[in-house]
């Protein structure tokens, strides 16, 4: 049985995966700018829900010109190519998010519901990871339904007897972690942004289903992995000390370090 969820949750991963490099092409607009209608190349998006679903290359062909030789000038070949993909690899999204579910569900050691709801929005997580480095934003309409949605699906989960969380310590710790965040936030507002705080209450939500100590642990973990990621630009002098790093990404990894943590724990 466990091995049939962990195989099932790397397929969900997987085949979430490949339609996320649109998405977060789309979504990877400054603020106040509408959502991107065209390829990096300037070709409009189409496909299925206004474009959002469907492949993560766009198949809108180019011509192709021949290299300037000696004896003459630059001619237009007879043929044209693809233009090319939105953004990451699609096979390396999809096998990171595939990964990242599958490790979700092992943790588990057996189905709990909080599981399903961990690998159900593991996808967001991606998203907003792969928003997040392209444009230091994270997007009120992801992080707030993400808050919302996963406060619900744990309200749902507290009620089956398979469940091994507290969904009243997760309502708390979403509060609390939210809050922690909007002092930071107000203490340097130069050094985060907004929507670290919006999606501190979703991060804040998920690691307070295991109690506060898996809390603390994913908050002060997502904390040092951005430490160590700023560190390490300065030191091979890639950026600054007051270059701005997306944090988004560094707390989500946190909170799946605290997710598999705690999972082991009340297993």
């Amino acid at each position: 049985m466990g091995v049939l969820l962990i195989v099932m949750a790397a397929v969900w991963g997987a085949g979430t995966g490949l339609v996320l490099p649109r998405a977060a092409h789309r979504f990877s607009v400054e603020a106040g700018e509408p959502w991107s209608a065209n390829c990096p190349a300037g070709h409009p998006i189409t496909g299925a829900w206004g474009g959002w679903l469907g492949r993560s290359v766009c198949l809108a062909t180019q011509p192709v010109t021949q290299p300037t030789t000696p004896t003459g000038p630059t001619e237009p070949a007879e043929h044209t190519t693809p233009c090319g993909p939105y953004g990451p690899s699609t096979p390396t999204v999809s096998t990171t998010t595939a990964l990242l579910c599958a490790a979700l569900a092992a943790s588990a050691g057996g189905p709990h519901p909080e599981t399903a709801v961990w690998v159900l929005l593991t996808p967001v997580a991606v998203l907003l990871t792969l928003v997040d480095r392209r444009v230091h934003r994270l997007p009120d309409v992801l992080t707030l339904p993400l808050a919302a949605a996963i406060a619900v699906l744990l309200g749902v989960a507290a009620l089956l007897p398979a469940a091994t969380g507290s969904w009243s310590t997760a309502l708390l710790g979403g509060l609390a972690l939210g809050a922690a965040y909007l002092v930071l936030f107000l203490v340097n507002p130069a050094g985060m942004g907004f929507g670290d705080v919006k999606l501190a209450l979703a991060l804040g939500v998920a690691l307070g289903w295991y109690g506060w100590q898996i809390l603390l642990t994913g908050a002060f973990v997502g904390l040092l992995y951005g430490a160590v990621y700023g560190l390490g630009m300065v030191v091979l002098r890639r950026a600054g000390r007051r270059t701005a790093i997306p944090l988004g990404p560094f707390m989500l990894g946190g909170a799946f370090t605290g997710l598999v943590l705690g999972a082991f724990a009340a297993s």
